[in-house]
């Protein structure tokens, strides 16, 4: 796959082409994707994806402190190659892009400077000023630009529409199983490992804690999970702690990151470690006393056993997303 940011000088054979910031690449965008490549195929073209970077609204809204998103750009791009396409094109998006009108954007970028030949879109795919370019817009300009367009409608998994919003949402309310059956993966959270209090030290649970690289990524519910980690090329199994700490006497004030590594003994401080979510066990909650949390980890310890004991790890350490 070649990645442009600069598109002055492209020169792309027939290329059929879709648009869209493709947080996740999931099921739903994995649909258009396959049947761009098939399209390009067929046409004796090449496969192009549009993207913008960084997202519109981290640019324009006033709460961006508080948006969060499923992929870096660096998954996003990993995901886009292992799909299969040709070309990505990532326009930066900036305060004055995002008042090119929908008619600028269709000459300027899809056919003066990309010569698009054919291109595809989602069944709810806006763009350009306010978001009002949609399927009737360009199917108007397509006709007068010489191009041709096809809409593609929404993919279904478990009779609901696939989406981003969705994904978010099950992840931000705990249902891991939903997400990642949209997602076509297992949600992933990379991180360094920075010191922490080591209490899990003192009763028989060592974890470490995880500082994001991307602040925008988002965190799955205050829980419990059943995790993989993956370091340095192996996978471990893990227990993972979303939340406050709210059984130690100095509670949080802040949310914490912290996984305890199963059959493992190293120092690993300032390392980076990839988590790799496979189920949520429960919420936290506060317990009484250290002994009576310690008794409620090793029932933890069991059940995140018996759910992780059913995958396969080297299947999940294959793909190079994890690593």
């Amino acid at each position: 796959m070649k990645v442009h940011t600069d598109i002055v000088k492209l020169a792309i054979k027939n290329p059929v082409v879709t648009i869209g910031i493709f947080d996740g690449v999931h099921l739903g965008h994995l649909s258009i994707i396959n049947h761009l490549i098939s399209k390009s195929k067929k046409n004796n073209g090449e496969s192009v994806v549009i993207t913008l970077w960084p997202h519109p609204r981290l640019v324009l809204s006033k709460y961006r402190q508080n948006i969060r998103f499923l992929n870096s750009l660096e998954e996003k791009q990993f995901l886009l190659e292992k799909a299969g396409i040709d070309h990505l094109i990532i326009i930066p998006f900036t305060k004055k892009f995002s008042k090119i009108s929908a008619k600028k954007f269709i000459k300027q970028y899809l056919i003066k400077k990309i010569n698009t030949y054919h291109l595809i879109i989602g069944f709810n795919h806006q763009f350009g000023k306010k978001g009002k370019g949609n399927y009737t817009v360009l199917k108007k300009y397509a006709d007068k630009f010489n191009f041709t367009i096809e809409q593609l409608s929404a993919v279904l998994v478990d009779k609901e529409k696939v989406s981003s919003s969705i994904i978010r949402e099950s992840l931000e309310n705990g249902n891991l199983e939903i997400a990642n059956n949209y997602l076509g993966y297992e949600y992933l959270l990379k991180g360094i490992i920075v010191k922490g209090k080591k209490i899990g030290r003192t009763i028989g649970f060592p974890t470490a804690n995880i500082e994001l690289e991307d602040r925008c990524k988002l965190i799955p519910k205050d829980g419990v999970y059943a995790v993989f980690v993956s370091y340095e090329g192996h996978i471990y199994k893990g227990m993972l702690n979303i939340g406050y700490k709210p059984t130690m006497k100095d509670q949080a004030s802040r949310k914490y990151i912290e996984v305890h590594i199963l059959d493992f003994n190293k120092d690993i401080y300032n390392q980076k470690i990839t988590i790799i979510f496979v189920s949520r066990i429960r919420d936290e909650k506060k317990f009484e006393g250290i002994e009576m949390l310690k008794a409620q980890l090793e029932k933890d310890k069991f059940t995140i056993l018996s759910v992780l004991n059913k995958k396969n790890p080297e299947g999940i350490l294959s793909n190079k997303l994890y690593k």
